[in-house]
């Protein structure tokens, strides 16, 4: 059992749902893919859940044991996107692959906005991105999936005063990757994370989907 959450599933192997299999073939493969999730991660929590849907979007288990998680951000994930608030993305990759049936909120990309921050500041686009858009940033989820450099700006700006509902970071590589997820995780805000430098797109994909899947699910119960 997950020692970072009480919440337990409360859906059955056979109420299983994907909002993004269209197709009886894609439903069957992931249906296929989640069960054996379920057996090899465990299904106590909601946490588990996440684990579940990271591992397969990676095809690797491993993955299960670098998820983190903190200050309850699955029940945070789901009472903001109940409340319809912007998910901000690192990159485009991120925002086109969040499912956006069964929740009202806009998913903008960062990489859309701050292109003088960039130029005037010499910082990633990313970065300037989240600073362009630092009004839009409290009570916002945040998914990050690939650039550290963005996910350090948010951090910083948490440190400011500026509290989204949920930041899931998962950026990848071997420059300020980890570093920044563990300074994530030392600051009192709802969030998913992973440990070290794997993590990447399908990662921070998978979590919010996951979330937004659940979200789904309570509507239907």
């Amino acid at each position: 059992m997950s020692k970072e959450s009480s919440h337990h599933v409360d859906t059955t192997i056979n109420m299983y749902i994907d909002p993004g299999a269209t197709t009886k073939e894609a439903y069957e493969i992931s249906k296929t893919s989640r069960k054996l999730a379920r057996t090899m991660v465990g299904n106590e929590t909601v946490e588990d859940r996440v684990r579940q849907r990271c591992s397969v979007a990676v095809g690797d288990f491993a993955m299960a044991d670098l998820m983190r998680f903190a200050g309850d951000p699955v029940p945070a994930a789901i009472r903001a996107l109940k409340a319809g608030v912007p998910i901000i993305t690192d990159i485009r990759m991120v925002r086109v692959g969040i499912q956006k049936k069964g929740h009202t909120c806009d998913v903008i990309c960062a990489l859309d906005y701050g292109d003088e921050i960039a130029k005037e500041q010499g910082i990633t686009r990313s970065s300037a991105g989240f600073i362009a858009l630092r009004e839009k940033i409290p009570g916002a989820i945040i998914v990050i999936g690939n650039a550290p450099s963005a996910l350090l700006t948010v951090c910083n700006m948490i440190n400011e005063g500026i509290r989204p509902a949920l930041v899931i970071g998962a950026p990848v590589g071997f420059v300020n990757a980890a570093e920044s997820k563990t300074l994530l995780r030392t600051i009192d805000i709802p969030s998913i994370s992973t440990e070290g430098t794997r993590g990447g797109t399908p990662v921070a994909v998978a979590a919010i989907n996951e979330c937004i899947t659940i979200l789904i699910e309570e509507k239907n119960s």
